[in-house]
């Protein structure tokens, strides 16, 4: 019997702009990576999608990114380690307050685009991460790229971590995604993704660009929210991982 995690970014409209279908994407997750003001969302988006996730009996966790609105969080910065702890603890520490006024708490913490991607090698910058999760809440869950240094550095902080694999995004040899500026990056074919998700879930592996079959873990499953087929993609891949006997669900 395999158990996953079906996770997605959410909460990335701000002020009279919407971006994705929040509303319809949470009833078929059990996580929301919800965005906190830097790289998208803003106070009342991010009030109003606590809600929309409570409401729907789904964890919720903060999706600290970059200050790079323009960007959508996607642009490198030059951060130093301790620019990226008082980032996350800022945006980490304003979503959880919304939480609380709602009665809720935070499942966990997964960094957003280009900070995500960043630290998934730069060792100094994901300690610095996991050490901001870890003085915020002990009890939150860093959720990181399978194999990266999100994961060995909130484990060696003592965190609970979450290894994630991307059911709409290609994949390089070392385990790495395939950067958003290549025309390969995305996956757009809704067969071709569940197929790839159920390998990695049952199997722990994941065809490379190369060709190669390259060892993941899976304990949770990205769905990106602001994708053209992000519904569609949500709604099959639960329904399919449910007849295939995966259990679906949150980890708390």
């Amino acid at each position: 019997m395999y158990t996953i995690d079906l996770n997605s970014d959410l909460g990335e409209g701000f002020g009279a702009y919407t971006i994705g279908s929040d509303g319809d994407i949470l009833k078929h997750v059990t996580s929301a990576n919800i965005a906190c003001g830097f790289h998208a969302g803003d106070p009342v988006v991010m009030n109003k999608t606590v809600a929309l996730a409570a409401g729907n009996g789904v964890a919720m966790g903060a999706h600290p990114g970059l200050p790079d609105l323009v960007g959508f969080g996607r642009r490198t910065m030059a951060v130093t380690p301790e620019e990226a702890y008082a980032m996350v603890v800022y945006q980490v520490g304003a979503l959880a307050a919304f939480a609380k006024t709602q009665g809720r708490s935070l499942q966990h913490v997964k960094p957003h685009g280009a900070l995500y991607n960043m630290a998934v090698k730069d060792a100094a910058l994901a300690a610095a991460v996991a050490r901001a999760v870890h003085d915020i809440d002990s009890n939150l869950i860093l959720f990181g790229l399978a194999g990266s240094q999100l994961i060995v550095q909130g484990k060696k902080m003592g965190l609970q971590t979450a290894s994630e694999v991307f059911a709409d995004r290609t994949y390089q040899p070392d385990g790495s995604l395939t950067p958003r500026s290549r025309a390969d990056a995305m996956v757009t074919d809704e067969n071709i993704a569940i197929s790839r998700v159920l390998r990695m879930i049952t199997e722990g592996v994941v065809r490379a660009q190369n060709g190669e079959d390259i060892p993941v873990r899976a304990d949770t499953v990205c769905v990106h929210g602001d994708g053209a087929k992000a519904l569609a993609f949500a709604c099959k891949i639960h329904s399919v991982l449910s007849e295939q006997g995966v259990t679906v669900t949150s980890f708390r």
